[in-house]
């Protein structure tokens, strides 16, 4: 197979890519794939779409022997492969502890591969989640265990879906990750796609699909299931403790999310080195789908997807820029504690609500909330409770230029069109410390000159989910200071997003596999 590489298409180009690459390649072809696809919209004059094709032609090796092309190579494909078991007998079953994109993978790869795996996940299954959750924004009566944080899915199931990456791939890992998805019903082309997304409504057929797959190779999934206590005898994990009962195992996979504050307290009293590091809090900001369209793309045609944007900006040492930009989405109640408010952003596959929002986020490290491991967690939780007793549980409502007067808002027009759950006028500069709130409008006035209209968009509070605050430190072997307690994923302070938390999953799964027979 032949790689083609930056090979550029028209974006109003209706005809057959087929076609496109014959003419490219001035041979006739067999077949072919799209390895990669993006857009480059840099100017007018060169909008376009730039692929990267794997193509099959007759006679491949007299081709490249007269090609001069440089973007025509010989394709190597990079095929992920598990390890062989290890030699070990495994006594119990590994422990898997949380339901989230690291936890679904490391239990798939133990399932699949023999391992028979015992998941406990202290939310419910997908489809009784949808359930609760739905009914959070409609009566804003929440259920703590259930939740846009907390259920089968983990966080990333309400939200975007995003796909991408910057971590690099040599293993071939990434691409195992997608083609699993595409597996359990995901879109094909997030194979391809740059910047590659499911959508919320996708994510949720896939995970109860994965869940299957985990069942039909060996796996046992406990939900509604707290892990509470862990019971460690010669700095070795024995055993756990799940809802007052007691589990043997020597291997704990720790997939738990960066919300379960209740499991890292637990874990620091048993001495598991846990230490603080740098996040990020901030705000929701939303636009129109129209004006962001506009400033992204140099001309506007039909079939164009929702565009995004990714902004930066130092404000006197401080890092501001957007996070987790959903195009054509929703900003949704995403709280998980009975007293405190946090939002988060979700679109559909199709990204069509009209409506573009993202967080935009101001650094925090120890300086602001102290020295103490679990202190970034106590920082977001004094905000998240500040922000309950200003909105009685509502998400707070503010349009910037009244933000950076102090003045509260009013009405603010089509609210339930870009927004799941209910909200409150506010002034959100109560939330945040003075050096949150002046990084922000900072931030957000200069992001005007890249965007203009920026700075007339409506903010949404507090957004203070974006990393976790706290690491769960671990050696070469993926082991924390106790052996066989594997800290996995966002939560754990080693991945940020959902393919990045599903690799991680599996680098775990594969180090237990090479230490272990399987239980085939």
């Amino acid at each position: 197979m032949l790689s083609l590489k930056n090979v550029k298409v028209p974006i109003d180009y209706d005809g057959s890519l087929k076609e496109f690459i014959k003419n490219y390649l001035k041979e006739d072809i067999i077949d072919y794939k799209i390895i990669k696809k993006s857009i480059d919209a840099r100017s007018k004059h060169e909008f376009c779409y730039i692929y990267e094709f794997g193509v099959i032609i007759k006679d491949e090796e007299k081709y490249l022997l007269h090609n001069k092309n440089k973007n025509i190579t010989k394709y190597a494909e990079i095929i992920y492969t598990f390890p062989k078991s290890g030699n070990k007998l495994l006594k119990h079953s590994p422990v898997v502890v949380g339901l989230g994109p690291a936890g679904l993978f490391a239990s798939y790869f133990l399932a699949k591969h023999g391992y028979k795996p015992i998941i406990f996940e202290r939310g419910k299954r997908i489809e009784e989640r949808i359930k609760d959750v739905e009914a959070f924004w409609r009566d804003n009566i929440l259920d703590k265990n259930s939740n846009v944080q907390f259920g089968e899915g983990g966080a990333g199931t309400f939200s975007d879906g995003k796909l991408n990456t910057q971590v690099k791939d040599k293993e071939g890992r990434i691409k195992e990750v997608l083609r699993v998805f595409v597996e359990c019903g995901a879109p094909n082309e997030i194979m391809y796609e740059k910047n590659p997304h499911i959508g919320t409504d996708n994510l949720r057929l896939v995970v109860k699909n994965l869940r299957e797959k985990i069942l039909e190779y060996g796996g046992v999934i406990h939900y509604n299931s707290t892990l509470e206590d862990i019971i460690i005898k010669d700095e070795k994990i024995d055993s756990i403790v799940v809802n007052g009962e007691v589990f043997k195992t020597n291997d704990l996979i720790l997939a738990i999310g960066h919300s379960a504050k209740d499991t890292f307290n637990m874990l620091y009293e048993r001495k598991v080195n846990i230490t603080s590091k740098p996040f990020a809090i901030g705000i929701r900001i939303v636009h129109t789908q129209v004006l962001i369209n506009k400033c992204q793309y140099p001309i506007i045609y039909p079939n164009l997807p929702s565009a995004s944007y990714k902004l930066t900006y130092n404000a006197s040492g401080r890092g501001v820029y957007s996070f987790c930009m959903c195009p054509g989405g929703f900003v949704v109640n995403a709280s998980s504690d009975l007293m405190g408010v946090v939002t988060n952003g979700m679109s559909n596959y199709l990204r069509n609500s009209g409506f573009a929002n993202s967080a935009i986020i101001v650094t925090v490290n120890a300086s602001d909330f102290g020295p103490h491991p679990l202190d970034g967690l106590k920082y977001v939780e004094s905000i998240e409770k500040k922000t309950y007793e200003l909105t009685k549980g509502y998400i707070p409502i503010q349009k910037f230029i009244d933000y950076e007067k102090s003045i509260i808002s009013s009405n603010i027009l089509d609210i339930n069109k870009f927004v799941k759950g209910s909200t409150k006028y506010i002034d959100i500069n109560e939330i945040f410390p003075e050096y949150i709130n002046s990084s922000l409008k900072e931030g957000i006035n200069y992001f005007n000159k890249l965007i203009p209209g920026f700075n007339e968009g409506i903010i949404l509070a507090p957004e203070t989910r974006t990393s976790s605050p706290v690491r769960i430190v671990r050696n070469d072997l993926l082991e924390s200071n106790i052996t066989g307690l594997y800290p996995c994923g966002e939560g754990s302070g080693y991945a940020g997003g959902i393919t990045t938390s599903a690799v991680d999953g599996i680098k775990v799964a594969e180090m237990i596999a090479k230490k272990y027979q399987n239980m085939l």
